[in-house]
């Protein structure tokens, strides 16, 4: 076999640290299959894995899940313009959830008459022609590159991981023609030691004395952040500034990352952009956080004053974006963190954080942590008739799953009922999508899976899901490569027989308008008769998946068991919850709203 440029893309991807490909293969990708079957013979485990992906947006959902628990970016491979276009909202996830990906797309041969190898073919050749392939994705992706000529290949390919590893993260786009990726090459190497991200930044120095003595003047400190749990180090540097900044508290307006741990009092959970403590606090730190607060639902009182740390802070993909901040950092939260930190142990604020005042702050701070958590224990419910909402649910799901289960969300209007009832604490125990594009958890939990079973961790993962966002994250081909390559995972199906969220919307508008009166038939976001969603997901796996359905307190205390039990013996799981809701079991009527 020959070294052609797509021999030569695959040992540079390899070479960069890219383990997996996540493919779906199309006329455009003879020499990509040529390479994959050299590397496979030759390489012998120094090749990247590949993962056949029946679907696009589950493959780079995968790649996505993957690159978000390890930091190590991932690749997919996808068919000229109309495999792009399947890769749909999988790629504003990534983008909005600065996944570190690599898309790879072939491009339609642009020879007709065999002048090179790779020249066109099929008739299919023509019709996938397309004026400006890259369009359909250029606004989501850090950076897009044509792969005109294999003799640089992998500079190419170097260039667009450089992107994708430095911050603000996300995918990045690379297509070739088949004329392009057909070229015989020369075999050669780069040196790897000088293709490296850019570093991360850190505060000025008066920057973090500023900070730090604005949080030791502060009555009621705030720090508010969204995923700066991204880099699980983050972690323990939050919970060591609020240990010395006694009072301070943490609220996550994210929810994409386990970003401070729910044990601690100063823990004050998820909350989309509306809380209390945003209106009361009088020193705000936004950290890493997209969305801090809802101007039209809540917001700071006019003298707070406001410090905004992020990697992004200028939100360069968002047209309209503006928090009233004093001043604001491009900087890595973890490096920020420990700065303001290590400038209070050292300079003259050590002696004021060791006062009775903030020892006064930290036994009310763990008092109303005590509430908060007595006023979550009691939301923990059964109905008369047997019946059961989220909170009972997530409950009983976290009783049942290991203590160190990843948990991969997307409940939409029921996430802060989950969040409440699961209190993550451990560094990567949480991933949620940081955009709005569902169906991403489907793919995102087998990627997260098979990164664990890499690393040799074999963590278990729960996915909880809405039945509308079930739908939209092509079960028939997440739960056959779950089969396929034995990657096991739990599925909650939160089943409130249709879309909540549209009446969520529509009530905050419209709150007394006609929409208001009616069900959710008349909504048009009604699932009724609802689907079996555990039966889809049996079905794509041949049979082998365990599946069942729960409407009772009394069934779910009976299947939740056999549910892990089948994961952790290597079967994918899907429980289909069957919620009740205000105007009954399946909650046709008016929906439950979550601020």
């Amino acid at each position: 076999m020959v070294y052609t440029a797509s021999f030569a893309f695959f040992e540079a991807i390899w070479e960069a640290g890219v383990t997996h490909c996540f493919v779906n293969l199309g006329s455009d990708h003879p020499s990509i299959i040529e390479a994959i079957v050299k590397g496979q013979n030759e390489k012998k485990g120094q090749f990247p894995k590949i993962v056949t992906c029946p679907n696009e947006m589950v493959a780079l959902s995968m790649a996505d899940g993957y690159a978000r628990l390890t930091n190590k970016p991932q690749c997919v491979i996808v068919h000229v313009d109309v495999g792009t276009q399947g890769l749909g909202a999988a790629v504003h996830n990534a983008s909005c959830g600065r996944a570190p990906v690599l898309i790879f797309a072939g491009l339609s041969p642009f020879t007709i008459e065999g002048e090179m190898r790779g020249s066109r073919t099929e008739y299919i050749h023509w019709i996938q022609d397309v004026p400006d392939q890259k369009q359909i994705v250029s606004q989501y992706c850090r950076y897009t590159g044509e792969i005109k000529t294999g003799k640089n290949v992998k500079q190419m390919v170097n260039r667009a991981l450089s992107f994708a590893m430095s911050e603000p993260k996300g995918p990045v786009y690379l297509y070739g023609a088949r004329e392009a990726m057909e070229e015989d090459l020369e075999p050669y190497s780069l040196e790897q030691t000088y293709w490296h991200p850019v570093e991360p930044a850190a505060l000025p120095q008066d920057a973090v004395k500023t900070i730090a003595e604005a949080l030791a003047e502060a009555q009621e400190p705030l720090l508010i952040t969204g995923y700066s749990g991204r880099n699980h180090a983050t972690v323990g540097e939050l919970v060591k500034l609020a240990d010395t900044v006694k009072g301070l508290r943490v609220l996550d307006t994210g929810g994409s990352d386990m970003c401070f741990p729910a044990n601690h009092p100063a823990w004050l959970g998820l909350r989309y952009g509306v809380d209390p403590s945003i209106k009361t606090a009088d020193v705000i730190i936004v950290l890493d956080c997209d969305v801090p607060w809802i101007n039209t639902q809540c917001h700071p009182k006019d003298d707070a004053k406001i410090f905004h740390i992020d990697v992004d802070p200028l939100k360069q993909q968002m047209p309209v974006f503006y928090i009233k901040a004093l001043r604001r950092f491009r900087a890595d939260s973890c490096i920020a963190i420990n700065q303001i930190s290590a400038y209070m142990s050292s300079s003259e604020l050590k002696q004021k954080f060791s006062t009775s005042e903030y020892s006064d702050r930290w036994s009310k701070l763990q008092k109303l942590h005590k509430e908060k958590l007595d006023i979550i224990a009691n939301e923990v419910k059964i109905s008369d008739d047997g019946s059961f909402a989220t909170p009972y649910l997530a409950h009983q799901v976290r009783k049942a799953c290991p203590e160190d289960t990843i948990w991969v969300i997307e409940a939409v209007t029921q996430t802060a009922f989950v969040a409440d009832q699961l209190q993550a604490y451990l560094p990567g125990s949480w991933l949620n999508c940081g955009g709005g594009g569902l169906g991403w958890s489907g793919g995102a939990a087998l990627g997260i899976k098979l990164a664990t079973n890499d690393q040799g961790k074999k963590k278990f993962v729960c996915q909880i899901v809405g039945d509308g966002t079930f739908l939209f994250s092509v079960p028939g081909s997440v739960y056959w490569i779950a089969q396929r390559y034995n990657i096991p995972i739990l599925t909650i199906v939160l089943n409130n027989k249709g879309w909540n969220a549209p009446r969520k919307s529509l009530l905050l508008v419209h709150p007394n308008g006609a929409g208001s009166k009616v069900s959710n038939e008349e909504l048009n976001i009604s699932f009724a008769p609802t689907p079996d969603y555990s039966g889809i997901a049996k079905a794509a796996s041949g049979g082998k998946l365990w599946a069942a359905h729960a409407s009772t307190a009394k069934e779910l205390e009976k299947l939740l068991p056999e549910a892990v039990a089948a994961v952790m013996g290597g079967r994918s799981a899907v429980l289909d919850a069957h919620l009740e809701g205000p105007e009954g079991k399946y909650g046709g009527g008016k929906a439950v709203l979550v601020g």
